[in-house]
């Protein structure tokens, strides 16, 4: 009896809560709607610390900083609900807009040839996916096998042994694609500087070359994290030192 007692009050409790975020949340958009951006922005926020994510939550938030004219802000929550929701047209359009009250403009350079396609064809799924998908198939492998073994034929024979063969080859590209993609989701850490200005260096120390300074709301790549410095990557590849403490990962 406790044990019934004690799921429907779990059921009770999940239901109000959602029923709680969905409530403040339409209060969020109402004040976003009078225009009341500040509040509006404190009310989304509420729900960000409850632990509630998603896309449409930081794409609100996005609106709001930027309705504010907080550029880093508004580019940071974009590009946070980008991740979550990478095809959405609205948060690309937003993030466009919003970039370009950033000061500087530096050059993105492509990738091209065979590693472009390759990165494209691996990107069709996340990681997981394709290792579901490898499984799948594995499992098809088997039947195949059996078929194989089975057979009474030759002409069924050869059909599911060319079957089993090519299944195999499926195996062997989406377990790859699959490794790939999580390496590239590993290693793609990007950070936008939220200092109105600051210096990247040659080398991780204050006595380091000058080589640049970037502005707030530029997107960086965070490759290591050295001390107080991060190495970052720009958009044109170029590679240089910052401190960490001028940037915000997008990840994080």
């Amino acid at each position: 009896m406790k044990k019934y007692i004690l799921f429907f009050t779990l059921l009770f409790q999940f239901v109000f809560a959602n029923e709680s975020i969905d409530a403040t949340f339409k209060k969020a958009n109402d004040l976003y709607n009078k225009e009341d951006y500040q509040n509006a922005l404190q009310t989304f926020e509420s729900i960000e610390k409850q632990g509630n994510i998603s896309a449409d939550l930081y794409f609100n938030i996005g609106n709001c900083y930027y309705k504010l004219g907080k550029v880093a802000p508004s580019i940071y929550n974009y590009e946070k609900a980008l991740l979550l929701n990478p095809d959405d047209e609205g948060i690309q359009t937003n993030l466009s807009f919003a970039q370009k009250m950033a000061i500087d403009d530096i050059k993105i350079l492509p990738e091209v040839g065979f590693k472009k396609m390759l990165k494209e064809f691996t990107s069709t799924f996340h990681y997981d996916t394709w290792a579901w998908i490898a499984v799948c198939i594995a499992f098809l492998s088997l039947l195949s096998f059996l078929g194989y073994y089975f057979g009474n034929t030759v002409l069924l024979k050869r059909t599911f042994f060319s079957l089993f063969i090519l299944l195999l080859i499926g195996i062997s590209v989406t377990v790859f694609s699959a490794f790939l993609q999580k390496k590239y989701d590993k290693n793609y850490n990007p950070a936008i500087v939220f200092a109105e200005a600051t210096t990247l260096k040659s080398e991780p120390k204050n006595s380091s070359e000058d080589l640049a300074t970037l502005h707030e709301g530029t997107k960086v790549f965070v490759l290591e994290t050295l001390g107080n410095w991060s190495q970052v990557e720009l958009t044109d590849k170029t590679k240089a030192w910052i401190n960490k403490e001028a940037i915000k990962e997008v990840k994080k």
